[in-house]
């Protein structure tokens, strides 16, 4: 009977040994993200740095890390020895004024710890100091289209909120939002958008404004508008028109679109008096 007491107490330890060490295992890798957004020449651009801390000795190769802005995956790598890290940088995505990012291993590590492992997600704001000073965008054509939407031909608005600002859409069912107030706008120019001609110190806008709503005052509207050259069959649009008092209250939510229809132009700003 003792001798089987023995048995059953090496039997456990054994066990709770066996506990441990899977423990042990569960924690040797872990993933950190940092990252920052910066402008460079007038767009807006996140750096980020995504590092393994190893509690044991790293052996063998590293999985695939993929990285998100915005649930979209935009890069992947493996880090690399002796940092156990590895750093890049991208645009931010079109019309975003924030980026959640994250880091998601996906395969086994050399050691055979398990995918798995996210670092984040952290949120990332776009600093507006990306905007260029001066800038405007116009339309082109008779009016432009996307879809069954037409913004029209008197399309004019400026980057620093001056001079006239006008903005008129109509869409399906006879429905029309007049912009009455341009309250703000962040212009950028994106290294990987082709904007000429002209050539203009921006190729993307992001504004907001209010105004009225079949003729009903108390609507904001949420847009942006990208010139990707001529002849316009790449140039995009987003707009969202909402009741301000109640935002929940959509009545126009149209996201990233191309034109089907005239082009979005950007310009240098006209002087001003």
């Amino acid at each position: 009977m003792f001798g089987r007491k023995v048995r059953l107490l090496v039997m456990a330890a054994a066990v709770l040994g066996c506990q441990l060490a899977l423990t042990a295992t569960a924690a040797a890798h872990s993933l950190t993200v940092t990252a920052t957004a910066n402008c460079v020449n007038n767009a807006a651009v996140i750096g980020y740095t995504v590092t393994s801390w190893d509690i044991g000795q790293l052996d063998g190769t590293n999985p695939e890390i993929d990285i998100y802005f915005n649930g979209v995956k935009v890069d992947a790598q493996a880090f690399t020895l002796p940092n156990n890290q590895f750093s890049g940088q991208l645009p931010v995505p079109f019309g975003a004024t924030a980026v959640t990012l994250e880091a998601d291993a996906v395969g086994t590590w050399g050691d055979g710890y398990p995918n798995g492992q996210v670092a984040g997600p952290i949120d990332v704001r776009v600093p507006t100091a990306c905007a260029p000073t001066n800038g405007r965008f116009t339309g082109g054509g008779k009016q432009i289209t996307v879809g069954d939407l037409a913004i029209t031909k008197g399309l004019t608005i400026h980057c620093d909120l001056l001079l006239s600002n006008n903005l008129e859409i109509n869409w399906g069912g006879g429905h029309q939002f007049h912009m009455e107030s341009h309250l703000s706008a962040l212009c950028t120019d994106s290294p990987i958008i082709i904007q000429q001609p002209p050539k203009a110190p921006l190729d993307t806008m992001v504004g907001v404004g209010i105004g009225r709503f079949d003729g009903v005052e108390g609507y904001t509207v949420e847009f942006t508008l990208v010139d990707a050259g001529e002849p316009g069959s790449q140039d995009m649009a987003a707009i969202k028109i909402y009741e301000t008092a109640n935002p929940s209250n959509i009545v126009l939510n149209l996201p990233p679109t191309f034109l089907s229809g005239g082009n979005l132009q950007a310009h240098f700003d006209q002087p001003h008096k």
